[in-house]
């Protein structure tokens, strides 16, 4: 039973069917047995592409999707909250793809009137590309996922031609990629498609050198048939044409095809794409009824009868399917006619039911339901759906339930890159980013502002991190010049159908985003007109969960909040600019906004959807310290124009933003609030406020290499209040300051906590109400030890030591692992520290690192987490930053053995580690 508060109506809990019967269970015992026959194959094509990308845009091919207005002046878009502005209207003769490319979301669009019939022609066949045999052995050998742009080099200068708002890489630019696929005779009579997980952007598609579609949109997951186009047994040329405009984002976009590549083979008649539907009702500890709908697809020419049979299957601590299902659905008869589609819906009654929750109070416990067709007893297809079973409720009064337990939401944002890996997915990657997250206390993950890579779902199901799955960043209003707006309304249809389709059995998501930040919060009815009909799709794909805009200046008396069901606020709880500093501007200025939108919506359940935007940069400590509990960054106030710093006493935040204490200190105060999600959890490439001359953003908890700011342990201490812990800040290295005020902050998950240096107290102080930060402002520098101790309901809590160091003496390397698999996409994610002869990381220091290795792996990427540091990411020699380094080493494909990673730096002792390849998982 899914529960949530809809407008207009009470705080209920709202019961959704999708069922039409309700059966006994089956024995398990009648679960069809498969034949070794293959009836359906997912096969990775990641490996062996040939990718060329033009080097200037005067030699591009004129294969475009559309045109674009010109771009004209800056090519900077630095204030984060500006209002967004109208579409240009732009009129051509010149030819564009768009018309053969339209056809590719026809089966995400509901109305068959509005579906895209596709031209005559087949443009671009007699382009050299293409045919199959174009000589591309001088192309650039690649696997996927591919980031073009990653290695730089990074855009240096005061007017680069892509500025740091996109992260001052080369994401900009046409590129191509080409592979051969393996098509044998046997495959003729099976329907052939290529699954795209995600490509950036405005990708089209020839096989054979036919034109086979494409999907403008880089964040989506999309199919194309490739079935009329095959040669089975011949040679089988796939071509792959990408266009990453500049000026398109407000972050990093990445370039290329950058999530994973599949090739799907199935009989005529199958399950259809993203083809079943799992929904739960009358979920309890003793019972859930579980309701399956599957559709089925003939691509034959005759109409066609079929079984549909489904089991459910628990699954191991693994992750694997367990060999004996638990509980079969009835069979169920279907006829379905040649080139249609029929749906099937059967429920059953599971006893005992394993409920899926987010830790550390419940478990996220998965069930697969395995779908078998068959004709003539014959299994002809076979399909796997990972679910959950649980309840959510969203109460306007109280937050979020889930399977009756009141849940505080402790969110984060979070972009799609992985750091030095750029927007190229990688599982372990964004793995070890959850990792660090749940450390911190951190329960949910908002995914700004698009959909994920869909492995990355299956980790929030895994782990059981609650998800907000969010579409778009823009709608018809744009926010940058060549941004989302130019194909909304040709593509925010069949865009958003797709994504829920995608992500709707994943029960990590409890609520589905419609957009961020828009423009259309400022056009009243108008704008609001577009939200409904959004809304309104989305709640055809599914109505089981709630919806939510992310808003950040339509107030409780304007059009858009009375679209979605929960909602959105983005730092309008704890208010926008109030400092006098900014009366008289034009940019937002808000007063607190929590009590104003629950009096206005008394049944709706109000979320953060982003909060903070503190900024830091690790281990830089700025003098004076602000008196103030949240400040803007200006010079001489908590930020560095000059080296493009920030305080880390956090403190400061961008302009539209506030402290983590204000924010904690409003979400206390107004508990019908369900929680947050902060902006951001880790460093991001791009849009790096208050200072474009950089690369990356300083608004994360975790810098870009993956290390904790100080930042990190306030909310630790907030959010996971019977975690003992203390943190003092800021390091004690400061032979200029001395005999001079170096204030020290102390964060812990204690009440109270007793400071001293050098042995002596300085006394022992208590957190009032609505104070999260034990504060010895007065403190006068003098080399040596500081040590605080915690107490918690007057019980001594936690301890810590912060100590002057010597100067740098040695290299000291740690692994977050100590095996990797030879898979050529495993990682081992090496932290280089610069110590004292006495293994003290000393704190200011910024020594050259050199890197070498041998063995099965290969250095991938190294970063220091420094926002303005311009090495390449590939680059094997790096300077720490204050203290720290970072190695991301990749095993090889097939090859085991002893990885060994040697660094070495003038004057320091080397440092050398060693992590194991192994072959099988």
């Amino acid at each position: 039973m899914r529960k949530f508060a809809l407008k207009g109506l009470k705080a209920l809990t709202v019961l959704l069917y999708v069922s039409l019967f309700v059966h006994t269970p089956i024995q398990a015992k009648t679960s069809p047995k498969l034949t070794n026959n293959v009836v359906r194959q997912r096969i990775s094509i990641d490996e062996g592409w040939r990718f060329y990308k033009y080097n200037s845009l005067d030699r591009v091919d004129n294969l475009i999707y559309d045109v674009r207005p010109e771009v004209l002046g800056s090519n900077e878009y630095i204030i984060a909250d500006a209002k967004p502005t109208e579409a240009i209207e732009i009129k051509t003769s010149q030819k564009v793809l768009k018309p053969w490319i339209l056809p590719s979301g026809n089966s995400f669009i509901k109305d068959k009137s509005e579906k895209h019939i596709r031209p005559v022609g087949n443009p671009g066949s007699d382009f050299p590309f293409v045919q199959g045999n174009f000589d591309d052995n001088s192309w650039e050998k690649v696997n996927l996922p591919h980031d073009w742009a990653i290695k730089g080099p990074f855009m240096t200068g005061s007017n680069p031609e892509v500025g740091g708002g996109m992260g001052r890489l080369p994401s900009n630019g046409v590129a191509w990629y080409r592979k051969k696929l393996d098509i044998p005779v046997s495959d003729k009579g099976k329907s052939i498609f290529l699954d795209i997980d995600g490509a950036m952007s405005y990708t089209i598609v020839w096989l054979n050198g036919n034109l086979v579609g494409g999907w403008p949109y880089g964040y989506n997951s999309w199919r194309l048939d490739l079935t009329p186009y095959v040669v089975p047994g011949g040679v089988n040329q796939l071509a792959i044409r990408l266009d990453n405009p500049n000026n398109s984002s407000r972050w990093y976009p990445g370039g290329g095809i950058y999530r994973n590549v599949w090739l799907m083979k199935t009989n005529h008649i199958h399950v259809g794409q993203y083809g079943t539907c799992v929904t739960t009702k009358n979920v309890s500890r003793s019972s859930a009824t579980i309701n399956m709908e599957v559709t089925i697809d003939n691509n034959s020419k005759t109409n066609a009868n079929v079984e549909v049979v489904t089991s459910i299957y628990t699954i191991d601590a693994k992750g694997q399917k367990r060999e004996d299902s638990i509980i079969n659905f009835e069979p169920i008869n279907s006829k379905i006619t040649a080139g249609g589609s029929a749906k099937v819906r059967s429920s059953v009654i599971l006893k005992n039911p394993k409920l899926w929750g987010p830790p550390p109070t419940q478990q996220p416990n998965l069930y697969i339901a395995v779908t078998t067709l068959l004709q003539n007893g014959k299994p002809i297809d076979t399909y796997e759906t990972r679910f959950g079973i649980r309840s959510l409720e969203f109460n306007p009064n109280k937050g979020l339930f889930v399977n009756g337990e009141h849940i505080l939401i402790k969110g984060v944002n979070q972009h799609h890159d992985l750091g030095a890996l750029g927007a190229a997915f990688n599982t372990r990657a964004a793995e070890r980013q959850l990792e660090i997250l749940r450390q911190m206390g951190c329960n949910a993950i908002r995914m700004s502002h698009n959909p994920p890579a869909p492995e990355l779902l299956e980790l929030t199901d895994r782990m059981g991190f609650l998800v907000i799955d969010e579409i778009f960043d823009s709608w018809e209003l744009k926010k940058t010049p060549l941004d989302f707006h130019l194909i909304f309304p040709d593509w925010s249809e069949p865009d958003a159908r797709a994504f829920v389709r995608r992500d709707k059995n994943c029960p990590s998501i409890i609520m589905w985003s419609l957009g961020n930040e828009v423009g259309e919060q400022y056009t009243g009815e108008e704008g609001a007109a577009i939200g409904e009909r959004l809304n309104n799709i989305v709640k055809e794909e599914d109505a089981t969960r709630p919806t939510i805009t992310a808003m950040n200046y339509a107030k409780p008396d304007m059009d858009l909040p009375e679209v979605p069901d929960v909602i959105g606020l983005n730092y309008q709880g704890e208010g926008i600019r109030q400092s006098p500093e900014f009366e008289g501007t034009d940019r937002i200025r808000t007063a607190p906004q929590y009590d104003a939108f629950h009096a206005k919506f008394p049944n709706k359940a109000i979320l953060s959807t982003e909060t903070a935007s503190a900024a830091s940069s690790r281990g830089i400590y700025l003098f004076p310290v602000s008196n103030e509990i949240s400040s803007p960054i200006r010079d001489g106030k908590g930020g560095d124009s000059k080296i493009c710093q920030v305080s880390a006493y956090e403190l400061y935040a961008v302009d539209f933003g506030s402290s983590v204490d204000k924010v904690f200190s409003a979400l206390d105060q107004h508990p019908f609030v369900a929680g947050e999600f902060v902006w951001n959890g880790f460093d991001y490439i791009g849009e790096p406020t208050p200072y474009y001359e950089a690369r990356s953003s300083y608004t994360g908890i975790i810098d870009l290499a993956g290390f904790p700011k100080d930042r990190f342990y306030l909310y630790q201490s907030h959010w996971r209040p019977d975690f003992p812990m203390i943190h003092i800040l800021p390091h004690w290295n400061w032979p200029e300051r001395i005999g001079k005020i170096t204030p020290v902050h102390i964060f812990t998950s204690g009440d109270e906590a007793e400071l001293f240096l050098n042995g002596k107290s300085l006394g022992r102080k208590k957190k009032g109400q609505y104070e999260y930060r034990l504060c010895w402002d007065s403190v006068k520098y003098e080399q040596g030890e500081l040590k605080a101790i915690a107490y918690k309901n007057g019980e001594k809590w936690a301890e810590t030591v912060v100590k002057t160091t010597d100067k740098p003496a040695k290299l000291m390397a740690s692994a977050d692992c100590k095996s990797i698999y030879a898979d050529g996409k495993d990682l081992a994610f090496i932290t280089m520290k610069v110590t004292d002869k006495n293994g003290l990381v000393v704190p200011q220091s910024n020594n050259q690192i050199d890197f070498s290795i041998e063995g099965p792996g290969e250095i991938v990427a190294t970063d220091n987490g420094d926002a303005t540091n311009m090495v390449s990411f590939s680059s094997k020699k790096r300077k720490a930053f204050n203290g720290l380094c970072l190695v991301i080493v990749r095993s090889k494909t097939g090859e085991s053995g002893i990885i060994k990673l040697k660094a070495t730096s003038s004057g320091l002792i080397d440092a050398t580690i060693a992590i194991q390849s192994i072959r099988t998982k």
